[in-house]
């Protein structure tokens, strides 16, 4: 589905998400036109591996979305990832690296934007497969997250929904550091609705 030119910004008080995934919050559905995500117990981070065998943990401090309740009761999750703040665990080395001009590009291109496809929201009891935009370095591609079946009755307010995707970096104009790292990226949402929605 097309994007605009201009990225889409949270409402504030609005902190968020691939993906969110919005994993919709199926329990809160038909409440609001919108569900705020509780972003003090969401977490949104990745892991890759370096040719050496090691595997880094990267992780976003903070980020921004939503999950839309659509008039056809279905739901869309729009995440907004800041990458001037991404952090790899234990490596100022590396979180430099990934900030910089070889991986992210923080300084030229600050975020990092998902806008799912129009998904059943029944999707984070029963598990699937989240299609939708991912946005990095300007660079737009279709990608698919897998979304856990729930272990709980209400998913996003009982229990996390947890949702994965690999990305490769060398769709995104991202292969700078192809001698050091391998090219896959491995994204891992786990997403919790706020008690109340908006």
């Amino acid at each position: 589905m097309p994007l605009a030119r201009t990225p889409w910004r949270p409402r504030p008080g609005l902190r968020i998400a691939v993906v969110a995934l919005a994993l919709l919050a199926a329990g809160s559905s038909g409440a609001s036109s919108r569900i705020a995500l509780d972003t003090a117990l969401s977490q949104i981070g990745f892991t890759l591996k370096t040719r050496w065998g090691q595997t880094l943990e990267g992780h976003f401090p903070s980020w921004h979305g939503e999950i839309v309740v659509l008039d056809d009761g279905r739901h869309q999750v729009r995440l907004l990832l800041p990458t001037r703040e991404v952090e790899i665990s234990g490596s100022r080395n590396f979180t430099r690296i990934t900030r910089g001009p070889g991986f992210f590009d923080a300084e030229r291109y600050p975020e990092m934007l998902f806008v799912s496809d129009p998904y059943p929201g029944t999707l984070a009891r029963d598990g699937g497969e989240m299609a939708g935009v991912l946005s990095i370095r300007g660079v737009r591609q279709r990608e698919t997250f897998t979304i856990a079946a729930s272990e709980c009755v209400r998913p996003a307010l009982d229990c996390d929904v947890v949702g994965q995707g690999n990305v490769r970096r060398s769709r995104y104009a991202m292969d700078r550091w192809s001698y050091a790292l391998s090219d896959e990226v491995r994204f891992t949402l786990r997403i919790r609705a706020a008690a109340d929605p908006d």
